[in-house]
């Protein structure tokens, strides 16, 4: 199979889907892999050390999309990049469709089989493609809150570990899944006083138990929420409900009991956000106001750690990307129910209950999409 990864073009996305490591790998396996040329460099990666790795480097973006079997990728493709895409083509990446009708259209339009990172699964339930992002995600998310909350950027003005004689910030956590629990030891490690709160019991004794003393938890009901809002001075939202829009667990109304210049992280950006009044921003212009309360909404936080995010994610997606490329997508997904789970588009049928249901769509069970032609 030839394998093509192209530089990323969303806005200061600095990742790139194939590691020279991954490259070396596909080519050990036979596989021929041609990367866009300068792909790897805002993740530290040289065409040079692609060639050594036995890859082949293409000029442009067309090149890739018109020769490669498989394109893998980091971002969800971007309109010119989907148009690139063709019938039977197998397309690698996180795609985030249940808020984006857009991309939806036009990949099922393409006629092409995308398996989407965000809905790969595992034995135990969890998404092992996701959980990389996730945990660079929930750690930079104190960091760029607490540099929201400084007065020059609209914020409170408020250390999150404060001085002595001073008390820290209150950070509340909306979700104690990966990101949660990452958000919450860096905000705690900052010094700040840090509330998780969780609807899963099992969840909550397990927080409790690993992380003790650490930071609180408590059971979410609206009530309680309203509680922490009230004191909060950040609140970092890291609610995901897998590969569907992310609940809107704050209203604007909310903001009226909040203080003036608290800061709202929004993690779940990519799946709609968990506020009413998120909207995703870019590393360029990243934070917002609405109503003395200010947004963080990046949509693509572990770009700004690119070279971290890139090996992370690299090391999660190879033996998946070496599985398609080895057997082709049929088989591999026919092998791995886990696998399966991540086909979400497959010529021009929609495959993932979720995100029809997000959309209004009718959608194709991914095993009669095994079946199909193509």
């Amino acid at each position: 199979m030839k394998i093509g990864c192209p530089t990323e073009i969303k806005p200061q996305e600095f990742r790139v889907g194939v590691t020279p490591n991954a490259a070396r790998e596909a080519v050990a396996h036979g596989h021929d892999v041609v990367i866009q040329k300068g792909a790897g460099l805002g993740a530290g990666f040289t065409d040079a050390d692609y060639e050594a790795a036995g890859a082949a480097i293409l000029d442009t973006a067309e090149e890739i999309f018109a020769t490669a079997d498989m394109i893998v990728k980091v971002k969800e493709p971007q309109a010119i990049e989907r148009k690139m895409l063709r019938e039977g083509q197998l397309l690698f990446t996180y795609l985030h469709l249940a808020p984006d009708p857009e991309q939806t259209r036009d990949l099922l339009a393409s006629g092409c089989t995308a398996i989407a990172y965000e809905t790969v699964t595992d034995e135990r339930g969890g998404l092992p493609l996701l959980a990389p992002m996730s945990e660079v995600a929930g750690r930079l998310a104190p960091q760029m809150g607490a540099w929201t909350l400084q007065k020059a950027n609209g914020g409170r003005g408020v250390l999150m570990g404060g001085v002595p004689g001073v008390g820290p910030a209150r950070v509340l956590v909306i979700g104690g899944g990966v990101v949660g629990t990452h958000a919450a030891r860096i905000a705690a490690g900052m010094g700040a006083e840090v509330t998780v709160l969780d609807r899963s019991l099992a969840r909550l004794r397990y927080l409790d138990e690993v992380f003790g003393g650490t930071f609180r938890t408590g059971y979410s009901s609206a009530g309680l929420l309203a509680e922490h809002l009230g004191a909060a001075d950040m609140v970092i939202g890291a609610v995901l409900v897998p590969g569907a829009a992310a609940p809107k667990l704050v209203k604007r109304a909310d903001f009226a009991m909040m203080k003036p210049g608290a800061a709202l992280v929004d993690v779940a950006i990519d799946q709609g956000g968990c506020f009413e009044t998120s909207k995703a921003t870019t590393h360029a212009d990243p934070i917002y106001e609405v109503d003395g309360i200010m947004h963080y909404c990046v949509a693509n936080m572990p770009g700004a750690v690119a070279r971290t995010s890139t090996i992370a994610l690299g090391n999660a997606t190879m033996p998946y990307m070496l599985a398609l490329a080895d057997k082709g997508w049929r088989q591999a997904c026919a092998d791995d129910p886990h696998l399966l789970d991540g086909l979400n588009v497959h010529a021009g049928r929609l495959t993932y209950y979720a995100v029809g249901k997000a959309l209004g769509m009718d959608v194709t069970a991914p095993q009669l999409a095994l079946k199909t032609a193509a």
